[in-house]
């Protein structure tokens, strides 16, 4: 079993991560060895080892003249987890072709039971790095190896580069990972990396690398225990979270901020909806991610105003007239200068060692003790059975509760501040729902996911429009612009535009 932390390293001068790391004072104590690795990665034409998360490879150590050659056969895993536990199992073979009696001893056959697969894997794609390791043990018994990896994937004619910090546990608990990683992320920056090697070589191949990730909610059961359920929820959002924000050190899709910013909403309300059940504290360090939030939330901002809010109303202020079209215009200009300004910002804020930290508590905190309180009651269950299971009469009565606060909420928005609430409830509503679709009544959870989703698209778009105004105003642009614009505000307001 390979249990395993991955980091990815969001830095502009990858040949310096190795003296950062040289200096960390817990590695600063052992020796470092460099490794050339180059490893080709196989699989049938129609790709029958990824969906299974199967991973099958051949590794040359060494540079081209070297001759020892490893296959190694990876199966299973979280994929959605910077945290990875998968069966691997690794064999000295002859040279670079796939043998076929080392696999033998491995739970190939059940894979290939008719021996039919075996003969259809071709090579899909290589990975090619310098390989820097450090072996820390420490007093307790625990031993960590910490490897550096800096290179590149090559699928075809496409590639990216690869820059990662790779944990894995040689002796001792899982916790040292975290301990190690932490020491690591108070020095340099890094996130949690949820995809690994081979899944990024899948994903470049089918050009969806930095894709933006949609919400994947988990399969829920009503048989299944509140302590796994909130486990699987959780872990679904905050990947999605992480996942999109790995995306934006690498593009600038606006999707990935949009994405990015849901996910955290679909965390949140996770949290509220599981912690009184689990008995277990998020960990304090969430509170430092408001620098990513706020960064967030100021680009999402400016990219909905420029791409979505603003460009529908250019006709109706230009009217073909020159002085006007040169007034928009230059609010375009304006408007492309500040959002380059605030991904910069974004970019900044992600490469701050205290976003790094606060993210890999979270992943600990949800890798750790929450799945230990989902062991135990895993175990609890087995000595003891429960007839009575009320995980889906409480996510009955918790939707219900949600959604009569809604309704309560929406006979007071007469003002911004009751808006507001409403506007938030919708959205708790709504993320709820979609958490804990398949344990809800069909019919009334499609009818009030409909309601809350409309009901957050109206008042979502009355607040960019205050927030397009908002923006147009700190750009200083032309006052005619400014008053047009305050006055479509006030129509939206009124219901008359």
């Amino acid at each position: 079993m390979e249990i395993e932390l991955k980091l990815a390293l969001p830095t502009s001068d990858p040949a310096g991560l190795a003296r950062s790391l040289a200096h960390i004072p817990l590695l600063a104590r052992h020796k470092a060895v460099h490794q050339e690795l180059h490893n080709i990665y196989y699989d049938t034409p129609q790709q029958a080892l990824h969906p299974l998360r199967v991973a099958l490879r051949l590794r040359r150590v060494g540079g081209k003249t070297a001759n020892l050659w490893l296959q190694t056969l990876k199966i299973g895993g979280h994929s959605e987890s910077a945290l990875s536990q998968r069966g691997e199992w690794e064999t000295a073979v002859p040279g670079p072709q796939l043998d076929g009696i080392a696999l033998a001893t491995t739970p190939w056959a059940t894979l290939d039971p008719d021996g039919t697969l075996f003969p259809a894997l071709a090579p899909c794609f290589t990975t090619h790095f310098d390989r820097t390791t450090w072996t820390v043990r420490q007093p307790d018994d625990s031993a960590v190896e910490v490897a550096l990896d800096i290179g590149h994937i090559l699928v075809d004619d496409k590639t990216t580069p690869l820059c990662e910090l790779e944990l894995e546990l040689l002796a001792g608990e899982p916790s040292a990972l975290f301990d190690l990683a932490a020491h690591i992320a108070s020095a340099i920056p890094t996130l949690p990396l949820g995809i690994s090697k081979a899944g990024r070589g899948y994903a470049l191949a089918r050009n969806a690398l930095h894709a933006p990730q949609q919400a994947k909610p988990p399969a829920l059961a009503a048989d299944l225990l509140v302590p796994e359920a909130a486990l699987r929820v959780l872990r679904e959002a905050f990947s999605h979270f992480t996942t999109n924000l790995n995306g934006l050190l690498h593009a600038d899709d606006p999707e990935l901020v949009h994405q990015a910013r849901v996910g955290w909403r679909r965390f949140k309300t996770s949290l509220k909806l599981f912690q009184r059940l689990t008995a277990t504290k998020a960990p304090a360090e969430l509170l430092s991610l408001h620098l990513i939030l706020d960064a967030l939330g100021a680009l999402r901002d400016l990219e909905v105003a420029a791409l979505e809010t603003l460009p529908m109303l250019a006709n109706a202020y230009t009217d073909g007239k020159p002085a006007r079209q040169a007034h928009w215009r230059a609010m375009e200009q304006a408007l492309a200068h500040a959002t380059d300004q605030q991904r910069d910002a974004l970019h900044r804020a992600l490469c701050e060692p205290q976003v790094g930290v606060a993210l890999l508590a979270v992943t600990r905190w949800l890798e750790m003790d929450l799945a230990h309180l989902a062991h135990l009651a895993h175990l609890a269950a087995q000595a003891e059975p429960d007839p009575k299971n009320t995980l889906q009469d409480w996510a009955r009565q918790q939707t219900r509760r949600w959604h009569d606060q809604l309704k309560k909420a929406l006979a007071h928005t007469h003002d911004a501040e009751g808006a507001h609430r409403a506007r938030i409830l919708a959205k708790r509503l709504r993320y709820g729902i979609e958490a804990l679709r398949p344990l809800l009544p069909k019919r009334r959870a499609k009818h009030w996911h409909l309601q809350a989703s409309r009901l957050q698209a109206d008042m979502g778009s009355a607040r960019d429009l205050q927030q397009a105004l908002a923006i147009a105003t700190r750009l200083k642009l032309a006052s005619s612009l400014l008053d047009f614009l305050r006055g479509v505000a006030v129509g939206k307001q009124h219901g008359i535009a």
